[in-house]
Order: structure tokens, then C-alpha cells, then sequence
């Protein structure tokens, strides 16, 4: 294909920002509309197991204490995550969903299991390989991205 560079750029460009779009648009209905698409991927980051600490979901999130500190006391408030502080190190601060905060994150979960299935929806065994793995490269890529990113900042 002779253009095959442009026609996956473009089709990258416009799912990135038609997914983050339209996962803005499915949380703002009904009870989650006061949530963002990023309050929704760092309640996904705490999950539905045990408490985390602030520093683990900072680092998965790839973003700043302060940054997540400001986020968690928006959704404290709004009563979708608990803060517990540990026994042992007052310090350190635990994070876990509250029943809103539950529900918010089933509701989020259904939404990408349904676009899962979309995506899934007539492929055979060998495509859904080929699709695992340019994702996978993809994945690898932007993750190597954000770890050049980050040393740039450290250098600063």
C-alpha cells in the first residue's frame, strides 16, 4: 500500500481522540457525570482489590504527587474514593473505591467490554493475532516514549 503510513496515522489519530470522546460522552450520563475520563482511569488504576498506596497510583499514572493529590481531593469530595492512612506510617496514605466509586468503575468496565467486542466482531483466530500484536508494538512504543520522556524532565 502506498499509503499505508498515512492511512495509519490518520486512523490512530482519529481513534485516540474518538475514544477519549466517547468515553467522556459515556460517563457524563446519569449518576458518573460529574467524573472525568482521567478521574475514571485513576479510580480504574486504584481497582477493586485492596487499597493502594498514593505513590503506587502516581507512578502508574505517570503523573506528579501533587497532581494526584488534587485529583483524589476531588474525588473524596464527591464521594467516589476513601483515604486511609497506614497504622504503621502515618505518611503513607491508602486509597481504595467507595461504592460510587464501584459502580462508576463497572460502568467504565462495561464500556470497554462492549468496544472489545466490537473490535473482536468477525475476526478469525490469525487477524486477532495480527491485531495483538501491532497493539502489543504499539504499547511497547509508547511505552519507551514515556520512559525517554521522562528522563528529558529528570535532565531539566
Amino acid at each position: 500500500m502506498k499509503n499505508a503510513h498515512k492511512m495509519l496515522n490518520d486512523i490512530l489519530v482519529t481513534l485516540f481522540n474518538e475514544i477519549l470522546d466517547i468515553e467522556e460522552e459515556a460517563l457524563s450520563v446519569g449518576e458518573f457525570g460529574d467524573i472525568s475520563v482521567n478521574d475514571m482511569h485513576i479510580m480504574e488504576a486504584i481497582g477493586l482489590e485492596e487499597p493502594k498506596n498514593m505513590s503506587f497510583i502516581a507512578k502508574k499514572m505517570a503523573v506528579t504527587m501533587g497532581t494526584l493529590t488534587v485529583c483524589m481531593n476531588k474525588l473524596v469530595k464527591k464521594g467516589y474514593v476513601s483515604r486511609i492512612r497506614s497504622d504503621e506510617d502515618r505518611r503513607i496514605v491508602y486509597l481504595s473505591l467507595r461504592e460510587k466509586g464501584r459502580r462508576a468503575y463497572e460502568h467504565h468496565a462495561a464500556f470497554h467490554a462492549e468496544m472489545i467486542e466490537a473490535v473482536k466482531a468477525g475476526m478469525d483466530k490469525k487477524e486477532m493475532e495480527v491485531l495483538i500484536g501491532s497493539l502489543n508494538r504499539l504499547e511497547k512504543f509508547f511505552q519507551k516514549y514515556m520512559t525517554l520522556e521522562e528522563k528529558v524532565i529528570d535532565n531539566s
